[in-house]
């Protein structure tokens, strides 16, 4: 009972240690709550990942609660429990019996003061639960956008595909003339021939696009639940600058890691500063002891002793390697303040280099719009024509397919526009 009254307080001394840490450092969120607010952070767009994808950036989130956890509460020491039973026979060529002792003691080495160390060390623990959110949140934008990327572009291969499948139409008219041609003795077989060869390559080439398709389907599904053929693509809507680099993942990311190499800074310096720390324990024993009484041996046993002992420590190291091992957490903390002004120029070149893009691919869309006006004055045209036996159903054909090409090449640079903005989307710490 003494044992157990002992372990009991210290056990409470240990609590009164941690409610006046708690009351120091404000509440974090919960791991529930985080979890729900990581899933709310793109929600619309994380929709496209499979719920196995999901579930293990749950259990990712969930392990970072853990590990920050066991970071925070590093500097508790642990309540140490011990007990020992011994027996010997010291007398036994006298025919004396053996004899029994035992011992058991709790102890305690507790830092309670460690030149901000300790508090230190609790924000450094913080910042690195934060840092590793913000890593696995840059992992899940980097799949979404996967996943997202590769359902636009098998919308674009089927676009692609519908394109080839004309050109393919006007290769056989062509052939078809050609062929005509020939037989009327108007053109020679080496028309005719390249005609053949013009089918075969962009026939060759449809068999290409097809397989490229499927293989971007066999990627999506793996990383998907959604069914390609029925999934929307989501419209992506312009970001202007000043969204971009305030809403940037990246940029939190190595924020978060400078303040996390600022705390480790001032717990490197407070290693090697003043320690204090409450020392206690309780120890209790009982042996048994042989003594001879007219040559007789007698086996007696001496009463139970308990006893207590209490104090305090202080401590501080003289290591020749402080100063090096302070610098090198110093200057870790100067580099990451550097990154951060060098992510923020390299996420600046990303953003204009994008914007240079959707601007060509704006000037293609207005080219193909160009292009399908002159289609469509050609095409009334040459129906005319065709109505007063000037022209062949083959111009016809030919003038309606190319029409047909444009207006995809259009759907097929929107989408392109959309890959561009998806770049800038994988960045950001929330769909805006």
């Amino acid at each position: 009972m003494k044992v157990l009254n002992a372990s009991l307080k210290l056990s409470l001394l240990s609590s009164l240690l941690l409610v006046s840490l708690d009351a120091k450092e404000p509440d974090v969120l919960s791991t529930e709550a985080r979890s729900q607010s990581k899933t709310e952070v793109g929600e619309s767009l994380e929709s496209y990942l499979s719920g196995l994808k999901r579930q293990e950036f749950t259990y990712d989130y969930l392990k970072v609660e853990e590990d920050s956890a066991k970071l925070r509460d590093l500097w508790i020491q642990p309540i140490r429990l011990n007990y020992t039973l011994s027996r010997q026979d010291m007398f036994n060529e006298l025919g004396a019996p053996e004899t029994q002792g035992q011992n058991a003691a709790i102890t305690i080495d507790q830092p309670i003061f460690q030149s901000g160390g300790i508090f230190f060390g609790v924000k450094y623990a913080n910042a690195s639960r934060e840092f590793s959110n913000y890593s696995i949140d840059q992992q899940k934008r980097m799949l979404i956008k996967q996943a997202v990327e590769l359902l636009m572009q098998i919308k674009q291969s089927t676009l692609t595909i519908q394109r080839q499948q004309l050109q393919i139409d006007n290769s056989e008219i062509n052939l078809e003339q050609k062929r005509e041609q020939y037989l009327n003795g108007q053109l020679d077989s080496g028309f005719l021939n390249n005609a053949i060869i013009e089918k075969n390559v962009v026939t060759q080439a449809l068999y290409d696009l097809e397989t490229n398709r499927e293989r971007l389907v066999s990627k999506f599904e793996s990383i998907s639940d959604l069914d390609h053929n029925e999934a929307k693509i989501p419209h992506l809507s312009f970001l202007d600058e000043q969204q971009f680099l305030e809403n940037n993942i990246d940029i939190d990311l190595i924020t978060s890691q400078s303040e996390r190499d600022l705390y480790n800074k001032h717990t490197t310096l407070a290693k090697y500063l003043p320690k204090v720390s409450l020392q206690a324990s309780y120890n209790w024993q009982k042996n048994e002891s042989v003594f001879f009484i007219n040559g007789a041996p007698q086996n007696a046993s001496s009463p139970e002793t308990d006893y207590y002992r209490y104090g305090l420590n202080v401590s501080m190291p003289l290591d020749i390697n402080s100063i090096n091992d302070y610098e090198a957490a110093r200057i870790s903390h100067l580099k990451s303040l550097v990154q951060i002004d060098d992510k923020k120029r390299e996420l600046k070149s990303l953003y204009d280099q994008v914007m240079q893009n959707l601007t060509n691919f704006d000037k293609k869309m207005t080219l193909s719009q160009e292009n399908r006006d002159l289609y469509a004055t050609l095409l009334a045209e040459t129906q005319e024509l065709y109505a007063a036996g000037y022209k062949t159903s083959y111009d016809v054909a030919t003038l309606k397919n190319s029409e047909k090409i444009e207006v995809i090449n259009k759907k097929i640079y929107e989408l392109d526009k959309q890959l561009e903005l998806l770049g800038l989307y994988e960045k950001l710490t929330d769909d805006v």
